[in-house]
């Protein structure tokens, strides 16, 4: 395992963390680890909070627009039927939320259900690792068009 993803937090504020897209106001904005559904981006809050509720409300307004934020750069980059947000920190105790394009070519038994719902082995293939050179390109003009976004939404 690469040692970023033992302190993915701590590595993002290192610089050195190969997914980060960007620092938002409400934390940091990176490309998922697996791009089964292209363009899986996930917003890891931060300062670190063990969950939504624990912030004040401006702080969770602000996490939630940053949110959607990224869901927004997903929509224009990557054309999807949908987005679908996940906040559940079961396994990382630290406030995250997942943020995945849905899209209408995928199998009807997948498309209306929460994307755990495929096969661990077909998400999590070896062949949707990001790696730069793969998928260096998509993270790129996800987060050219979430610049974009953020400039706008934060003036």
């Amino acid at each position: 395992m690469e040692s970023y993803k033992n302190d993915r937090i701590g590595s993002c504020e290192r610089g050195e963390n190969p997914t980060l897209m960007v620092k938002m106001k409400s934390g940091f904005a990176v490309i998922g680890d697996h791009q089964f559904l292209p363009g899986y981006c996930l917003l890891l809050g931060f300062p670190k909070a063990s969950s939504l509720n624990e912030l004040s409300m401006e702080a969770r307004t602000q996490y939630l627009v940053d949110t959607t934020l990224i869901g927004d750069a997903i929509i224009k980059i990557c054309s999807p039927l949908r987005i679908n947000y996940s906040t559940l920190m079961n396994l990382d105790h630290y406030l995250h939320t997942h943020i995945e394009a849905r899209y209408d070519w995928e199998p009807e038994e997948y498309r209306s259900r929460p994307s755990y719902f495929y096969p661990r082995e077909q998400r999590f293939g070896q062949e949707y690792e990001y790696n730069e050179q793969k998928y260096g390109k998509l993270r790129q003009h996800i987060t050219e068009a979430l610049n974009d976004l953020m400039k706008k939404a934060y003036s």
